[in-house]
């Protein structure tokens, strides 16, 4: 039986965590982008090229893009999608001629997470990334000014979020912002709250259903090209799963990920299983979602949260945290044994450690790397992970 592929995620010569850092934790794969391409532009193939040589040469594989993000003319149904769309086919084409065949992306609108502390201290002395609903609507009431938020919460929320914000100093409102708007990983550049203004104000117009009409579209358009070039497409879970802002989710329960897959049948229409983003609401079965649509998993995030009792959530050790880890990955295996038994599929499907704690060394240079991606704390993830599996498969005489 294969194992999981273990991949890591890089962001390119600037971050700072090196390739030759990488290495050295044995994994098999690097997950990464062309950075540098423009939104929208398409993804030149000798950028890629050149991005998949360097990898090479420091004897690991370029496994999945993460991501080839998608315009906001896609995503919002304007006129011009289409020109991007197109865009988009050729920047897979592109990719399939340097056999980079799994291709993660996500439809999520403003930002690409939203957490609303970044340095959350652990009782040990780490940090982790948290988000805290109450936080959140203090932003949203007193820093957004979201017209009619107050429609959203209830009284005591806003009352909760008002005490707390009345008791943030200047620092404080400054961090909360920014801590909002670093929701772009691939980036130190803050998103400019006029901007984030702009695309919200856009977002709150277009309803639910129109943006799953837009997400549909887009697979349709997209998906059959994949096929024939035998590419995965794998969709990225909101994060977190559920209305921020007043903006609403598409990709974050059973039912939205159904309406995925079903827009659009083939074996390349996809998901990335991310545990962390899917597993903030307690609503979501994991299990069941692994094992009602395992055969569309491409690509596997894995990481642990704390749900605690206020609402918020922060993001724990792999292996402890408020998601039954254990049955995830012996979930994952069993579909990998059966695929493996119909001959269907990739077997080694890839999985990345997501995001990870900032400790020891990592407390060094913490300013060098973006928000989640530690080099030590997703090592350790990865190595309490790889022993997970390893004393799973035994169990299963595997």
């Amino acid at each position: 039986m294969e194992y999981l592929k273990k991949t890591f995620r890089w962001f390119g010569p600037s971050f700072g965590v090196a390739l030759e850092d990488i290495k050295q934790v044995g994994v098999d794969g690097i997950v990464a982008a062309c950075q540098e391409v423009p939104l929208g532009d398409v993804w030149p193939i000798e950028t890629i090229t050149s991005l998949k040589n360097e990898i090479d040469s420091h004897g690991m594989e370029w496994s999945v893009v993460e991501s080839v993000n998608i315009h906001t003319s896609i995503k919002y149904g304007l006129p011009d999608r289409d020109r991007y769309i197109s865009n988009y086919i050729q920047t897979l084409k592109n990719l399939a001629a340097n056999d980079i065949k799994v291709v993660c992306y996500n439809f999520m609108q403003l930002i690409d997470w939203t957490r609303t502390n970044l340095d959350f201290r652990l009782p040990n002395g780490a940090s982790a990334l948290k988000y805290d609903p109450i936080a959140a609507t203090a932003f949203d009431l007193f820093i957004l000014k979201r017209e009619n938020a107050e429609e959203s919460y209830s009284p005591e929320i806003i009352e909760q979020a008002t005490t707390y914000f009345e008791n943030l100093n200047e620092e404080g409102k400054d961090t909360l912002e920014k801590s909002i708007l670093a929701g772009m990983p691939g980036s130190r550049k803050l998103i400019s709250m006029d901007e984030f203004k702009r695309n919200h104000a856009t977002v709150l117009a277009i309803s639910k259903e129109k943006l799953q009409d837009n997400l549909a579209y887009f697979l349709k358009a997209i998906i059959p090209e994949a096929e024939k070039l035998g590419v995965k497409m794998a969709i990225h879970p909101d994060d977190p799963p559920f209305s921020v802002f007043g903006v609403p989710r598409i990709a974050s329960n059973y039912e939205e990920l159904k309406f995925i897959l079903d827009a659009c049948p083939s074996p390349s229409n996809g998901l990335t299983f991310c545990s962390g983003s899917l597993g903030a609401s307690k609503e979501n079965d994991l299990v069941k979602i692994i094992e009602d649509f395992g055969e569309n998993i491409h690509f596997v995030h894995l990481r642990n949260v704390q749900w605690t009792e206020d609402g918020s959530f922060y993001e724990a050790d792999h292996l402890n945290g408020s998601l039954p880890m254990p049955k995830i990955m012996k979930a994952l295996i069993q579909e990998q044994k059966n695929r493996k038994e119909s001959k269907g599929g990739i077997i080694n499907i890839p999985m990345r450690p997501d995001h990870g704690h900032v400790l020891l060394d990592d407390k060094k240079r913490q300013a060098e790397f973006y928000s989640g991606y530690s080099m030590v704390g997703r090592a350790l993830g990865l190595a309490q992970l790889i022993g997970l599996e390893k004393g799973i498969r035994l169990g299963m005489n595997l």
